[in-house]
């Protein structure tokens, strides 16, 4: 937002262009470590426009948006538009959104749905330098082929630990969406994660 009182406006076309993100993201969930395409930035929007997009489109009066440091305006921002409203504390979100890696909460403090109920989870968004040219990961488990190598960029290294726990406690666990500028992708609990060239 520019300003506290300058509300930014949300999708120009918001029945075509919130399907088209809610497609998207599904497909990009459905095939670990593909990058699939959201959506141009949105004016006075302080957020790439794939996770704008994502927001806009998946959260309602329902769901319960967590945000890292954020000022206020992206949460009245969001609740302008969707009604969502702001998750006190990450494990009763719906949604997160992470775009600070180096003081980022463990995946564990995010709601990881239940044992009969693992739908309640937590997806959470982070938003990352780039999507590529980070080290080398190998992604294996449903919706891949064989294996997939990933090279996302700005994750800290203890990351990837933690997410070793999130699988194993798979049907629980948390899902995450990766987004940079217009683009996203997906990684669900299902997928096994291999950390190459020694990180």
């Amino acid at each position: 937002m520019n300003s506290a009182h300058t509300l930014a406006p949300g999708l120009l076309d918001g029945v075509h262009d919130s399907q088209q993100a809610f497609r998207a993201v599904l497909d990009a969930l459905a095939r670990p470590g593909q990058m699939r395409h959201i959506g141009a930035a949105l004016p006075g929007v302080a957020l790439g426009g794939a996770l704008a997009r994502l927001l806009l489109s998946l959260s309602d009066d329902e769901t319960p948006v967590w945000w890292q440091g954020a000022d206020m305006g992206l949460p009245h921002w969001l609740r302008f538009h969707t009604g969502a409203p702001t998750a006190p504390q990450p494990d009763a979100a719906s949604f997160a959104v992470l775009t600070d890696m180096a003081q980022m909460p463990l995946l564990a403090e995010f709601a990881v749905g239940l044992a009969a109920s693992p739908e309640f989870s937590c997806t959470v968004f982070i938003e990352l330098p780039a999507l590529t040219g980070g080290p080398t990961l190998e992604w294996r488990g449903p919706g891949i082929a064989d294996v997939r190598r990933v090279c996302l960029k700005g994750l800290p290294d203890h990351f990837w630990t933690q997410w070793q726990a999130n699988h194993a406690s798979f049907p629980q666990g948390v899902d995450i969406v990766f987004t940079c500028v217009e683009n996203a992708l997906g990684l669900p609990r299902t997928t096994r994660v291999r950390r190459l060239e020694g990180i």
